[in-house]
């Protein structure tokens, strides 16, 4: 291992690889935009983890396993890691947005460490961390400012477009990627006019687009929750208060029906989002400055209906209970993930740009959700070790290794070229 000062990181470039962990792009009071943390005048360790926003237990973990609970959980959160290869000069950058239904996770968890993308596909990752649920999404009634999460994101943006040079990116290069709420989240960012410039391409993994529309009733009804909770002073409560307040919102979203299934998201009509009548004519704007790759998994919506049916008597049918939830997974996998990747993609070049979808299939023996919600990040991310402990991969915890190769070279692949990259506009990941 050699040490190295860069842009003012104490680092550590180790088996070929330069990684800088725990980097503060940014500081931000409760519920105000973040201001940069950046450039500092002292040299800083960047070899440690950063914190993650505080949160409760993800509903994901009977399909990860834990993702972010070794970690400190500090709201002074707004951290990225980067990895690049040691002689890394002008490549590409890949800027990575996790995903835990805009309620858990964070970039700094290990199942989501990059050094196999980094090193096969000669690209610069950076691993963005933000604020989340009611820390980053949801502001009480008296504080007009909203979408601070989204806010982080571009801050980070920003923090790569000054600094990645740095470390052998090129700023003119980056694509942003992220899974679940991550690719909700790169949709919102390619909508936002702040982050213009700051990203020439994406990639949408497992997006939940059908639950955009129709969350105005809801979100107001979470503001008065979320006010009530807090009270007169709740740039003062206490975390534990936070996220009591924050449970109390999850609970009253339960009952507006599917979008109560995603209780927080970017909020359009409030900046950087545009209105939603403005959504068509900004996509018809931005679609020829960026190339797009949006898919998802063949059961996607598997783990929330294996969830939802849980206490009701319909598993105990035998074959004719398990052909309703096939059938049950199959339509809502349609509608949540399915349908609005096709039609995004078919709006992005009915408007000149460039897109190109896929779908993994991969299914590993006797695994309880098929090819179910985050069943490629363990192919794209992280070392079979990490991800042993993830139910989503069946008793075996296995992962196909040419298949993992394979999904990091289109990646890495379309970071460096596109869609042109990609040798079809639709890719199907599956064994053999």
């Amino acid at each position: 291992m050699i040490e190295r000062i860069v842009q003012g990181l104490r680092l550590v470039e180790d088996a070929g690889l330069l990684r800088a962990r725990g980097v503060h792009y940014g500081t931000a009071r409760r519920f105000a935009p973040a201001e940069p943390a950046w450039p500092r005048d002292e040299i800083l360790d960047g070899t440690r983890r950063g914190p993650k926003c505080p949160q409760l237990s993800s509903r994901l973990d009977v399909v990860n396993g834990p993702v972010a609970d070794d970690l400190e959980s500090n709201e002074d959160c707004l951290v990225l890691s980067v990895v690049a290869p040691a002689d890394a000069d002008g490549l590409p950058v890949m800027v990575w947005i996790h995903g835990g239904a805009y309620l858990s996770g964070s970039g700094e968890a290990a199942k989501y460490d990059t050094d196999s993308l980094a090193r096969e596909g000669r690209v610069v990752v950076v691993n963005v961390s933000y604020r989340l649920g009611i820390f980053g999404y949801l502001t009480p009634d008296g504080i007009d400012v909203d979408n601070l999460g989204l806010r982080d994101q571009i801050l980070a943006l920003q923090w790569v477009r000054d600094n990645i040079v740095a470390f052998g990116g090129d700023p003119g290069r980056v694509t942003v990627f992220g899974q679940s709420a991550g690719g909700d989240s790169v949709l919102s960012l390619m909508l936002s006019a702040d982050a213009d410039g700051l990203f020439q391409r994406a990639i949408m993994q497992s997006a939940p687009l059908g639950l955009r529309d129709g969350r105005e009733t809801m979100t107001a009804a979470q503001r008065r929750v979320v006010t009530e909770s807090l009270g007169s002073a709740p740039r003062a409560a206490s975390v534990e208060k936070m996220l009591s307040a924050q449970a109390a919102v999850v609970a009253a979203s339960a009952s507006f029906g599917a979008v109560g299934g995603l209780p927080f998201a970017p909020i359009l009509g409030c900046a950087p989002l545009p209105d939603a009548a403005e959504v068509p004519a900004r996509i018809a704007a931005i679609a020829p400055k960026i190339e797009i790759l949006i898919g998802h998994t063949k059961d996607d919506a598997a783990p929330f209906v294996a969830r939802q049916t849980a206490a009701e008597p319909i598993g105990r049918f035998g074959v004719a209970g398990k052909i309703i939830l096939r059938t049950v997974t199959a339509i809502a996998t349609r509608k949540v993930f399915g349908n609005g990747a096709r039609k995004l993609a078919a709006d992005w070049t009915a408007h000149g740009g460039r897109a190109a979808t896929y779908r993994f299939d991969w299914v590993p023996e006797d695994a309880p959700f098929g090819a179910g919600h985050c069943i490629e990040l363990p192919h794209l991310f992280g070392t079979p070790a990490d991800w042993a402990d993830a139910p989503v991969l069946g008793p075996s915890r296995v992962i196909d290794t040419e298949l993992a190769t394979r999904m990091r070279s289109c990646w890495a692949g379309f970071a460096h070229d596109g869609v042109a990259a990609l040798g079809s506009r639709s890719l199907r990941f599956d064994t053999g």
